[in-house]
């Protein structure tokens, strides 16, 4: 599937689940830095079509996991990989949980939010002494993929509306910051970046990547003749950061910051 099938839709679980294994292994190495042997109830904020759900059932077995979002499509798609999961429709920003929880679970979620040096507070206020809160964010703002998105939108037809949404798309903070932000509430704060560089199919497959996902600020104000405009434009940009290989392959870097801390008291191991 390219975005020239889904240039008129939203949130879309199979554009998103075209590249699953490079989605979920960034979540699965989120996981394996949590600390907690056990839990009773862990929550997937912005969990998607269900890969890291998924991921949360199978580590902790006995646990309620709970997994949020703002998407139905991605929901449904979820549902039906992750029965015994419980899913809801809910945005991050408003949520609270009913108990104090173990595991709150954010994997490339939190970075189309605001507010981080309230946010994090905030969720780390939601867990039991000893649990443990993991976020894993994209760190592309200022890659070339994301220069190329503000670029199309301030000199096209379409620079009236988009040009505001350019000039306010979120920034992660520093990793000094989150350290900052956490440390009243947490201690073994573990903070890292890794870049993965990914091998995919020609530059279709990088504007597919983001179709699903960093391009749609810009695409949702469009109708379906401008997005596919703005698409073909997109595409031709990115010729000159991603330079196609003789197989007609692409090397695409992709950073991640990644954001482990756990609860001051007692640490459940």
């Amino acid at each position: 599937m390219t975005t020239d099938a889904v240039a008129g839709r939203g949130w879309s679980p199979d554009l998103y689940m075209k590249f699953e294994r490079e989605h979920t292994r960034a979540a699965r190495d989120l996981l394996s830095a949590v600390p907690l042997v056990s839990a009773r109830s862990a929550f997937d904020l912005g969990c998607g079509p269900g890969n890291s759900v998924e991921l949360l059932v199978n580590r902790f077995p006995q646990a309620k996991v709970v997994g949020l979002d703002t998407s139905e499509a991605m929901l449904a798609h979820a549902r039906r990989r992750s029965p015994r999961a419980v899913l809801i429709k809910q945005d991050i920003e408003t949520w609270t949980p009913a108990e104090p929880a173990d595991l709150i679970f954010a994997n490339a979620a939190l970075h189309f939010l605001p507010h981080h040096e309230l946010l994090f507070p905030r969720l780390a206020s939601f867990l039991k002494p000893g649990g443990c809160l993991a976020v894993q964010m994209p760190s592309i703002v200022h890659e070339a993929s994301h220069a190329a998105m503000r670029l199309i939108a301030s000199e096209g037809p379409w620079a009236g509306r988009l040009t505001p949404v350019a000039r306010t798309q979120p920034v992660i903070a520093s990793f000094q910051e989150y350290h900052d932000w956490l440390s009243p509430l947490c201690v073994e704060i573990d903070i890292w970046m890794t870049t993965y560089v990914h091998l995919l199919n020609g530059l279709d497959d990088i504007a597919d990547w983001f179709a699903g996902s960093g391009l749609r600020p810009f695409l949702d104000p469009l109708d379906e003749t401008e997005r596919r405009q703005f698409l073909a434009l997109y595409r031709r940009e990115l010729i000159y950061s991603y330079p196609e290989r003789e197989d007609g392959r692409t090397f695409f870097p992709y950073p991640r910051l990644f954001v482990v801390a756990v609860r001051r008291g007692p640490i459940r191991r």
